[in-house]
């Protein structure tokens, strides 16, 4: 197996750079399916509906294919996710919050889920360890893309606060959440889930180590390292304003034949984010050891970054989409292409909340 080590790093303005650096981490999953991938841009509503407490929206995605945004019309949103608002997302399933603690998990804004009956799936209420918090979700992260099937024991879904608090439950099954306390180093570390491993992990600051939980919910993580070399030959100058002025995101990709690593630099002109740079780089085995070494061709594949569970999709299984590409949301909006690294089109960033690339589906 294989894995994709990615990053991303934001030229911020003036008064972020000097405030602090955030470093994030994200590791992705791999999907082979031939329907295509959507970015969530929100809903709008169209009429509520006070005898039942339900509402009709219609659900905005943007199709990267087509490069056009799609709406599915007349979606009911039943009372429970009314005065809700969605705090993450991993596999299509989006987490809701209705007040501080009430948390459930619906398919709502999944475009091929029902439009009248959309499933949810209650969950405990959060408790926040002490000198922690659970207002503020950083990511969320599931090891299944089926977690209202009875059959899948090994469902978890897996919330990672901003802070040091990382909690843990299986639906319809656990009473309360498992919460572990994190390394004061991991409070911006972006949750991720491999499938092989069977782990969920969390990297730490540059990159060059991952900590990790198994799904017996264990609180004791272990301790993987990266190995980097055979960096890409850039000026010194360039080397100096990405080391100097740009925040880094890192983020691991695994599927079943190799394992790279990524590291993307954007950066703001007149406040408004770019992308600076992307660096991929695939796993190698060498007489010496494993190695994390860099590339420029990850052949047919696409990535998708957003604060949903990162994926990855061939581009010949949906035709459309732009081979050895990033798809990125967050620090702008665009398609980068890692042969001719530069970003080769970008999107006005949309308004709305709750930005997340969903796995590829069919309206």
């Amino acid at each position: 197996m294989s894995r994709f080590f990615f990053g991303l790093a934001n030229l911020s303005p003036v008064s972020d750079v000097l405030a602090h650096k955030r470093r994030r981490f994200r590791l992705f999953s791999s999907s082979l399916a031939t329907t295509t991938p959507y970015l969530s841009l929100g809903d709008t509503l169209k009429k509520d509906s006070p005898d039942d407490c339900t509402e009709t929206r219609d659900v905005v995605f943007f199709d990267p294919v087509k490069e056009e945004r799609l709406t599915v019309t007349d979606k009911t949103f039943p009372q429970e996710l009314v005065h809700s608002r969605q705090i993450g997302s991993s596999h299509g399933w989006g987490l809701s919050r209705d007040g501080e603690r009430s948390v459930c998990m619906s398919n709502v804004y999944h475009p091929s889920s029902p439009k009248s009956n959309p499933e949810i799936i209650p969950l405990p209420s959060l408790t926040a360890l002490p000198d922690n918090q659970t207002g503020v979700v950083w990511n969320v992260a599931m090891s299944s893309s089926s977690p209202s099937d009875d059959d899948d024991e090994d469902c978890v879904v897996a919330i990672k606060f901003l802070g040091n608090q990382l909690s843990l439950c299986r639906p319809n099954r656990d009473l309360r959440w498992t919460n572990v306390e994190t390394l004061g180093m991991l409070e911006t570390s972006n949750l991720m889930y491999s499938e092989r491993d069977q782990r969920f992990y969390l990297p730490a600051p540059g990159g060059n180590a991952l900590y990790s939980w198994d799904l017996h919910l264990n609180k004791s993580p272990e301790l993987h390292q990266v190995v980097f070399r055979d960096l890409p030959e850039l000026a010194e100058s360039e080397w100096g304003l990405l080391d100097m002025v740009c925040s880094r995101t890192e983020h691991c990709y695994l599927n079943k034949r190799e394992r790279n690593y990524a590291q993307g630099y954007p950066w703001s002109e007149k406040f408004k984010y770019m992308i600076r740079r992307f660096m991929v780089f695939r796993e190698e085995e060498t007489p010496q050891g494993r190695y994390m070494c860099y590339t420029e061709d990850i052949g047919d594949v696409c990535i998708f970054l957003s604060m949903s569970e990162a994926f990855c999709v061939q581009a010949t299984s949906c035709p459309g989409l732009r081979p050895n590409s990033i798809y990125f949301i967050g620090k702008g909006f665009g398609i980068y292409s890692l042969a001719d690294n530069k970003t080769i089109s970008s999107f006005k960033v949309p308004s709305s909340s709750g930005l997340y690339w969903l796995p590829p589906s069919c309206i």
